[in-house]
């Protein structure tokens, strides 16, 4: 399952969620039977400004990678980041995330993060 989330950049640094520790392995879940994936990642930082960038990132990818049945649920890991409840509120509402990659900037960003390495 990480191999569809391993390249994706951090938005700030030159180096991968999974190099950073942001994700790993045991914060994915998959429940194939269920159409579920399950993702929990640990922000570098406590007030990390690009928690719901990189958390975009992985709903884009996941988006690409898996049939539109499957819901999606992405979360911070508990008590990891200063505005857990508000981070986590935004990126699993579906008009919120709509409406932050109608933003160009935005979705520029989250583009650069997901396709850098392939360039």
């Amino acid at each position: 399952m990480t191999n569809f989330v391993r390249d994706i950049r951090d938005p700030e640094h030159p180096y991968s969620l999974e190099q950073l520790s942001v994700l790993s392995e045991e914060s994915i879940t998959v429940d194939d039977k269920l159409g579920r994936i399950l993702i929990t990642f640990t922000p570098t930082i406590q007030h990390c400004s690009m928690a719901t960038v990189i958390g975009l990132c992985l709903r884009v990818k996941l988006q690409e990678c898996f049939p539109p049945h499957y819901k999606v649920d992405i979360k911070v890991s508990p008590g990891s980041h200063a505005d857990e409840e508000a981070v986590n509120k935004q990126l699993n509402d579906k008009e919120r995330v709509a409406a932050a990659l109608e933003n160009p900037n935005l979705r520029q960003l989250v583009d650069e993060c997901l396709y850098s390495n392939e360039l």
